[in-house]
């Protein structure tokens, strides 16, 4: 039988509350567990009390070969039961796909925009450099 350490919820509509409970992996999770290890109140302030845990019986469970799920993991690794590597997923951060379309193709309208101004200041300065010398050639012939 497989068995995670997991949370099952409890509390009301929009107040949730947890209960850190070792359970066989085919059971629903709000349903039938093994045994309640300890409990989690998210609405409490991080600074107070949120996490209440029984050490000894999870390290029981753990050496029956319970395996806790990420989030009952990262209390454990707090309170020094148990080590929860660091995890790394830098193309989480990256924006979707038509996002990033989307950046393209403004990036590609700003790199025409300013190709067009280039090529009106190059214009712009030839027309300024042609009649300065035509301008004396015009008098001479006068």
């Amino acid at each position: 039988m497989a068995l995670k350490i997991r949370l099952a919820r409890a509390g009301s509509k929009k107040r949730p509350y947890y209960h850190v409970v070792v359970a066989d992996v085919r059971s629903p999770r709000d349903g039938r567990f093994i045994e309640q290890l300890g409990s989690w109140n998210p609405m409490l302030p991080k600074d107070g009390e949120r996490v209440k845990l029984n050490e000894e019986r999870i390290k029981h469970w753990l050496a029956n070969g319970a395996l806790p799920t990420d989030r009952v993991l990262r209390f454990l690794d707090e309170a020094g039961i148990s080590k929860r590597d660091a995890r790394s997923n830098p193309k989480k951060a990256e924006p979707g796909k038509k996002a990033q379309e989307r950046v393209a193709a403004a990036k590609q309208a700003e790199e025409e925009a300013a190709a067009k101004k280039a090529d009106a200041e190059a214009a712009a300065a030839e027309a300024a450099a042609a009649p300065a010398e035509e301008a004396p050639s015009e008098e001479a012939a006068s």
